[in-house]
C-alpha cells in the first residue's frame, strides 16, 4: 500500500478519499485552490498544498501546477476523484513517467474510453448491445448533415471526447440539425478541448442504468450490481438508486455478467462503471464507460458493504481480485441518493453564497457526503453540488420514505437549494411506482401543481 497519496479534487469526494486513506493509515495531502483553502476537508487531510487561484484551469485542471505539487510533497500516488482530471490520459501518462501511480485505469484504457465512438466500437466487437450511431462526423457541414440523416430522426448529437451532458443536443427534424451541430461543436470545444461529434438514434424516454465493475487487469473481475440514474436535470443525474426498479432480475443479471466479462477481456484494472440506456422496446444499449469513481457510488456501497475507494487504492497498489473481499451474492436492501445543489428548484440556476446555516440530517439509515459546513462559501467557480444524502431501507418504499424525511430535516440557509424539487420528485406518482425515465424531470416541471409553487 502507498505511504502518501495526493488528492487533486475538492468537496465531498476529497473528504471521502481522505477518510478512506485514514482508515488504511495512508497519509493524505489534498491539493486546493485559494478559494477552497478554508474548507473543512482541507483541515482533515494530513497535509495540503495550495496549487493556484480559484478558476479550475488555474488550479485543479492545471497539469503543471498539479505535477509540481506532487513532486514537492513526494506523493506515491495521486487520486483524481471524479470530474476535473479523473479521466485525463495525458496527466496519467506524465505521472507514470515520474514514477507516481495515477489511481485509475492504465492510460491506454483511458484513451479508449475517452473517445465515445471508439468505446462503442470496442464494446460492440466484444458483444455488448449498442444503439445505432454514426462514426465521428467528418467533412463539411453539409457532409456531416448527410451522415446524421442516414440514422433517421430523432437523433442525439454528442461530443466524442466527453460526457456529463455537455454538447449533447436532441434533434427531432432536419431543419434544426445544422444549428444543433454548430452549437454542440462549440460546447464540446469549450468543455473538452476538442469539437469532434457523433450522432446516435434518440431512444424515446429511456432509463439510465449502470453497472459497477471491479477489475484487476489480469483477467479477474466482478460486478457489484446495478444503479438506476434516470432522474436527471439537463442530463445531469440528481437522484440515483440501487437497484433498478421494474426491470427483471434475469435481464439485469445477464447484462451485469456480460459487462463484467467484456471489461475483464479488456484487461480493465480499476473500479469503473458500464453505463447503458434501457427501454422495454430496445432492451439495454451500451452508452459509455466511466473509468473512475462516480458521485453515486455510495448507494452501491450501502447495498453491498463494499468500500469502493478502498478497492481503488488496493487495486492501484497491485491487489488482484482474489485478494479483495468477495462480492455479495445478492444486494442487501435498497438505497437511494439525492444530490443537493445550490440552485433554485424552478430554473436550476446556481445560487452561490455563504452557508449561514448548514445542519445535515442524522439517524439510522442516513448517510451524508459533503465537503461543506456552516460559514463555508459556495463559490461560482465550481459545480454547485453541496451534499449527497443517501438513505437505505429494507425496501424501495422504505428507502424513499426515509430519504424524504431526511431532506425535510436538512436545515440550510444562505443559499437556494433544489430540495423542493427533490421532495416533489420523491412523491411524484410515476417515480414512486418505479416508472422512472430520463424525461421524468421535464414532465414533473410541467405539472400545474409544481408550477403553482413558484407563482407569485
Amino acid at each position: 500500500m502507498f505511504k502518501k497519496v495526493a488528492v487533486n479534487n475538492r468537496g465531498a469526494v476529497a473528504r471521502r478519499i481522505i477518510r478512506a486513506l485514514a482508515s488504511l493509515k495512508v497519509k493524505s495531502v489534498v491539493f486546493c485552490s485559494e478559494a477552497d483553502k478554508f474548507m473543512p476537508y482541507v483541515r482533515e487531510a494530513d497535509e495540503y498544498r495550495i496549487i493556484g487561484p480559484a478558476p479550475p484551469q488555474d488550479s485543479y485542471l492545471n497539469h503543471g501546477r498539479v505535477l509540481a505539487a506532487v513532486k514537492e510533497c513526494r506523493a506515491d500516488a495521486l487520486h483524481p476523484g471524479y470530474g476535473f482530471l479523473a479521466e485525463d490520459t495525458c496527466l496519467a501518462g506524465k505521472l507514470t513517467e515520474m514514477g507516481v501511480k495515477f489511481i485509475g485505469p492504465k492510460p491506454e484504457l483511458l484513451t479508449v474510453f475517452g473517445d465515445k465512438v471508439a468505446a462503442q466500437n470496442e464494446m460492440a466487437k466484444r458483444g455488448l448491445p449498442i444503439n445505432m450511431a454514426t462514426g465521428i462526423l467528418t467533412g463539411s457541414p453539409e457532409e456531416k448533415i448527410s451522415q446524421v440523416k442516414k440514422l433517421g430522426f430523432p437523433v442525439l448529437i454528442k461530443p466524442a471526447g466527453g460526457g456529463g451532458g455537455i454538447g449533447m443536443i436532441p434533434v427531432f427534424s432536419e431543419d434544426k440539425l445544422a444549428s444543433a451541430l454548430e452549437t454542440a461543436e462549440s460546447q464540446a470545444l469549450r468543455g473538452f478541448g476538442r469539437g469532434q461529434l457523433y450522432a446516435e438514434r434518440l431512444i424515446a424516454d429511456p432509463r439510465h442504468v449502470e453497472f459497477q465493475i471491479v477489475g484487476d487487469g489480469q483477467g479477474g473481475a466482478f460486478h457489484l450490481f446495478e444503479r438506476d440514474c434516470s432522474i436527471q436535470r439537463r442530463r445531469q443525474k440528481v437522484i440515483e438508486e440501487a437497484g433498478a426498479p421494474n426491470i427483471s432480475q434475469a435481464e439485469l443479471a445477464v447484462l451485469a455478467g456480460k459487462a463484467t466479462e467484456v471489461m475483464a477481456s479488456l484487461g480493465y484494472d480499476h473500479v469503473g462503471t458500464v453505463e447503458t440506456l434501457y427501454s422495454p422496446e430496445t432492451g439495454f444499449c451500451f452508452l459509455e464507460v466511466n473509468p473512475r469513481l462516480q458521485v453515486e457510488h455510495a448507494v452501491t456501497e450501502e447495498i453491498t458493504g463494499a468500500d469502493l475507494v478502498t478497492l481503488q487504492l488496493q487495486l492501484a497498489s497491485g491487489a488482484t481480485v482474489s485478494q479483495l473481499p468477495p462480492p455479495p451474492e445478492k444486494p442487501a436492501g435498497h438505497a437511494v441518493e439525492a444530490r443537493i445543489y445550490a440552485e433554485d428548484s424552478q430554473r436550476f440556476l446556481p445560487s452561490p453564497g455563504m452557508l449561514k446555516v448548514f445542519r445535515p440530517p442524522k439517524g439510522p439509515g442516513i448517510r451524508v457526503e459533503t465537503g461543506y459546513e456552516r460559514k463555508s462559501m459556495v463559490t461560482p467557480y465550481y459545480d454547485p453540488m453541496v451534499a449527497q444524502v443517501i438513505a437505505k431501507g429494507r425496501s424501495r418504499e422504505a428507502a424513499l420514505n426515509l430519504l424524504d424525511e431526511a431532506l425535510a430535516a436538512f436545515d440550510i440557509d444562505g443559499i437556494k437549494t433544489n430540495i423542493t424539487f427533490l421532495r416533489r420528485m420523491l412523491a411524484y406518482p410515476p417515480f414512486r411506482s418505479g416508472d422512472v425515465q430520463t424525461s421524468l424531470t421535464e414532465k414533473l416541471l410541467k405539472e400545474p401543481d409544481y408550477k403553482a409553487l413558484f407563482e407569485k
